[in-house]
């Protein structure tokens, strides 16, 4: 017999036109929709501190596995199936199209709950109500295989006998539809995936058509387990619950009644001592036990189908997604686009932005852009349709991975102005507006100006602009990076901004002088860049964030010889740092001998712009 070479805990479940594999702590579904193409969805399992002592006493686990099990299976079938079996939005009908604008809940959804209730009365009915009845109506006329003869045994091994006779004549129905027997091949593709993964060969197509669609921890085996150990369970209690009927003098449909109540008092226990046994029996590869595993192993041919190699496709995606969300915490989730409400696409996104500590706000902003609505009418609820929604999604993943939101949509606003923006170039702040308005109300018709460290052109695109309005100024934007300056010119081609560029370390390159010279110089510590937020660390250009030691360096380089570029009478306007606005006025007043210095404050109160006079 071949051994096993990798034992995982990764387990999976078929669900509608796809598979589902869970972890401890992640859990992965992949969804061929009804477009043909493969839809993700990855999340994060939250586990209690309880749960995860319950999951290790022997007994107790088995209950609370089999609870949270059907639990997120459940509900990754009913996710399965927005996806797999999405309505065309063009032919809703006029009910489900009512339905969505007087409630706000799509139909699928209340269609949904009916069915998940339905599920369980019929589950209930068939497993314990069908098979008491009758093992209750044979008793009657055979007083041998009564709960009083002989202990009862004969009653519970019938009792039993008929739960599992139904279970099996349920799968043999199923078998019926074309698409259940679909799913049973999803099901084959699950096991396949797990086995070939656990024999060490590398996931691929052909690996895993090669290997046994039969799993040792399958469900079906399982609930086989169970079946089995509810006959013995239910034998050992219903011996003391007949004294105690007959000690009362209770009979008729009241035992009938306490009876099923206990049966469903002891499912419980019944599921804890199966999971123990079925852990250790996948456990085992020895052929000792292979005849305990062995009407396991029938079920799930009924259960399982040889897949084809898009069946298998699916599983090897939500296998891999699965391991790689359990050995790496900080991999992003994935969602499903489907027809969602407002608010609660709105409430995951937050939700997930606040764990990766990216500003909330801009779960609001996505939503906006994507919808075409202002931030204010995203308060009204409304169903996002699948088209939206994956819009959205696909800008609310990238920005997980830390990537600005503005670079996420290749532009920003700044001073009511459209800039281009990407990982070229930093992007412009709201204070830097302080700058601009600073610098246009000191322009006079006719002054020339000059921005250095221009990046994207924010500053010397703006003020060309706004100055045009009423003035005929120059401007004049120089930056050491080619890449900066070739979005600086797209920007000032987009905005008809007259600005003349030119690559230029600092004043390396420029001639003339200035009536007025605007820097937002690289101002960060060099040993506070890894402390950044991600977004800025890891995206933007170190090269417009790295100051130097003090993140004063560029302020002495410009001191130095900014005398040189000013006409009499001219002013240099810089943004700074947080708590430098002092540092960098005595660093002008001691080098550049500069006459005049003033500091403005941006919108939380930090002396933000310095302004000096020569």
């Amino acid at each position: 017999m071949k051994k096993k070479k990798n034992r995982t805990y990764i387990g999976g479940q078929a669900v509608i036109q796809g598979v589902m594999m869970r972890g401890k702590r992640s859990m992965a579904t992949v969804v061929r929709d009804d477009n043909g193409e493969l839809q993700t969805e990855a999340v994060r399992l939250s586990v209690s501190r309880k749960r995860e002592i319950a999951m290790r006493i022997p007994f107790v686990r088995g209950v609370v596995n089999f609870f949270f099990s059907l639990v997120d299976g459940m509900r990754v079938l009913l996710r399965s199936s927005d996806v797999a079996l999405a309505d065309n939005e063009e032919e809703e009908t006029k009910l489900s199209h009512w339905v969505e604008n007087k409630f706000k809940v799509r139909m699928s959804d209340i269609l949904s709950a009916v069915a998940v209730v339905l599920g369980v009365i019929i589950a209930v009915g068939l497993f314990v109500f069908l098979p008491h009845f009758v093992t209750s109506r044979i008793a009657a006329a055979f007083p041998a295989v009564s709960p009083a003869a002989d202990y009862g045994i004969w009653y519970h091994l019938i009792d039993g006998g008929l739960r599992l006779c139904i279970f099996i004549l349920y799968i043999l129905f199923t078998l019926i539809f074309k698409s259940l027997r679909e799913t049973y091949g999803y099901h084959g593709a699950e096991h396949k995936t797990i086995n070939c993964y656990e024999y060490g060969m590398p996931l691929t197509v052909e690996n895993v058509r090669k290997c046994s669609r039969l799993h040792d921890r399958c469900g079906t085996t399982f609930l086989f387990i169970v079946l089995i150990i509810s006959i013995l369970v239910f034998a050992l209690i219903g011996v003391p619950m007949q004294m105690f009927y007959e000690k009362i003098g209770l009979q008729g449909v009241a035992t009938d009644l306490i009876s099923i109540a206990v049966k469903i008092l002891c499912l419980p226990i019944v599921a804890g001592v199966s999971y123990e046994i079925l852990k250790l029996l996948s456990y085992i590869d020895s052929p000792i036990v292979f005849p305990f595993k062995a009407p396991g192993y029938l079920l799930q041919k009924l259960t399982t189908r040889e897949p084809d190699d898009a069946m298998i496709e699916c599983a090897i995606l939500a296998f891999e997604k699965t391991l790689a969300m359990e050995n790496d915490p900080e991999l992003p989730e994935k969602h499903f686009a489907t027809q969602v409400k407002l608010s609660k696409l709105l409430e995951m996104m937050k939700k997930s932005f606040a764990e990766k500590e990216i500003d909330e706000a801009d779960a609001e902003w996505i939503v906006s852009i994507s919808l075409n609505v202002p931030r204010s009418a995203l308060k009204t609820e409304r169903i996002v349709k699948r088209a939206e929604c994956k819009k959205i999604l696909d800008a609310f993943e990238e920005r997980l991975t830390g990537r600005p939101l503005w670079y996420i949509y290749g532009s920003t606003e700044f001073y009511g102005y459209s800039f281009k923006v990407d990982e070229r170039v930093l992007i412009p702040r709201p204070e830097t507006e302080i700058l601009v308005r600073q610098a246009v109300s000191a322009l006079s018709a006719g002054d020339s100006m000059l921005d250095l460290c221009t990046g994207s052109g924010a500053i010397a695109v703006a003020v060309a602009c706004e100055a045009a309005k009423d003035k005929a100024v120059t401007v004049m934007a120089a930056d050491i990076s080619e890449d900066a300056l070739a979005v600086a010119r797209e920007n000032a081609r987009v905005n008809k901004a007259n600005v003349t560029f030119v690559r230029s370390d600092l004043f390396e390159n420029v001639r003339g002088r200035f009536n007025l010279i605007t820097v937002n110089p690289p101002y960060v510590r060099s040993g506070e860049i890894s402390s950044l937020p991600k977004d800025v660390r890891d995206f933007e250009p170190r090269i417009a964030l790295d100051g130097g030691v003090d993140g004063l360096d560029f302020y002495r380089r410009i001191a130095e010889k900014v005398s040189r570029h000013l006409v009499r009478g001219g002013m240099v306007i810089l943004e700074c740092g947080e708590n430098q606005a002092q540092d960098v006025i005595k660093i002008f007043k001691t080098t550049a001998r500069c006459d005049f210095a003033m500091v403005v404050k941006d919108y939380a109160g930090v002396e933000r712009v310095v302004k000096l006079g020569f």
